[in-house]
């Protein structure tokens, strides 16, 4: 039965990084806990998230952080009840263990289940703003031609993908901001046959940055609303993004991704006068990037200045100053695709073919 899930078995003593870094190989958001034969537990992307919004190091080992209690099958359990339990919790897997806790079989949902009785997942319907306004200076020659949000990948643009996106988790209403070749964006997304867009454009006269032309909707929008780049992907479940975002009372949360910098050379740190305090060998450093996918509080759009050059950051900045409530939601370095440069792209477009 181990075979079955080889490259998803990690040890107890394994870091919360290692494990992030497997999860991203094995394109899994799901690893089996297993000390030498003895199955432990099963451990989530979502576990990870929550140690590192709670503050663990991400050297962490892995069995600080595992849940207390995991809904596992017996193998005397009938087959059909099984299924039933799975379907009742929507769970993505069932481990199923015997009488001195071995485990003896998983089961997973996308084979026991038809292709078209797909998980249930959290829906909600609230508005999406997606920046689209941009010139794609550093995918030119291309962009000459193409408005960066209309660069294919794989069988669709990659605006196209971004709402389809959202639009798996309910959002029906879009608007993009847009100003480079507006008209060739308007154009082609009128010829879409998607009755679930609701689609409107607002355009800026000059570039205002990667927030000024939030000031043009400030009265349309009177909820709760994500924003995001256009040439960026996140492969994450949008609900619990936005269960963080209200159960810590956010005014505005940064989606953030872990990204791994690796130091070829061994790093020497000092004390006093020189003396050698600590000798690393080819370390890796991390650190939380900011991917360009936000939620935000709609109030915030009464503080965009009107009509002037304003980041997001410079609106995350006054939020801070004022004493407000930034959030920042981890996701892992694989979970972000960045198809705004030519080396992403092409990576990235290969991997969907």
């Amino acid at each position: 039965m181990k075979e079955k899930i080889i490259n998803r078995i990690v040890s107890p003593d394994t870091d919360l990084l290692e494990a992030l870094k497997i999860m991203d190989k094995t394109d899994k958001k799901l690893l089996f806990v297993f000390d030498e034969n003895t199955f432990l537990n099963i451990l989530s992307a979502g576990d990870i998230q929550r140690a590192i919004l709670n503050n663990f190091p991400f050297d962490t080992k892995i069995i600080n952080v595992l849940r207390k209690e995991t809904l596992v099958a017996s193998d005397k359990d009938n087959f059909e009840d099984i299924k039933k339990l799975m379907r009742s919790k929507n769970l993505e897997c069932m481990p199923v263990v015997n009488a001195i806790g071995e485990l003896v079989e998983v089961y997973f949902w996308e084979e026991i289940f038809r292709k078209d009785e797909l998980r249930e997942e959290v829906k909600f319907n609230l508005p999406v703003v997606i920046m689209a306004g941009g010139k794609g200076t550093r995918m030119r020659p291309i962009t000459n031609v193409i408005p960066k949000p209309l660069i294919p990948l794989g069988n669709k643009t990659i605006l196209e993908i971004i709402m389809d996106s959202f639009n798996n988790v309910g959002c029906k209403s879009f608007y993009l901001s847009v100003n480079y070749k507006a008209d060739v964006i308007k154009y082609y997304m009128d010829q879409i046959e998607n009755s679930d867009y609701d689609i409107n454009y607002f355009k800026e006269t000059q570039p205002l940055g990667t927030a000024g032309s939030l000031y043009l909707i400030k009265d349309k929008i009177k909820t709760t609303f994500f924003v995001s780049n256009c040439d960026i992907l996140i492969d994450q479940d949008y609900s619990e993004i936005l269960k963080y975002h209200q159960e810590n009372k956010n005014e505005l949360t940064i989606v953030s991704a872990l990204k791994h910098y690796p130091i070829p050379y061994g790093t020497i740190e000092t004390k006093n006068n020189g003396v050698l305090d600590a000798l690393k060998e080819k370390p890796e450093l991390t650190y939380q990037i900011n991917t360009g996918m936000y939620i935000l509080e709609p109030h915030l759009l009464s503080q965009i200045p009107e009509n002037k050059f304003f980041h997001i950051t410079h609106l995350i900045d006054d939020i801070m100053l004022r004493g407000g409530r930034v959030g920042v939601f981890p996701v892992s370095e694989g979970s972000w695709k960045d198809i705004g440069t030519w080396d992403e792209y092409l990576k990235n477009q290969a991997l969907v073919k």
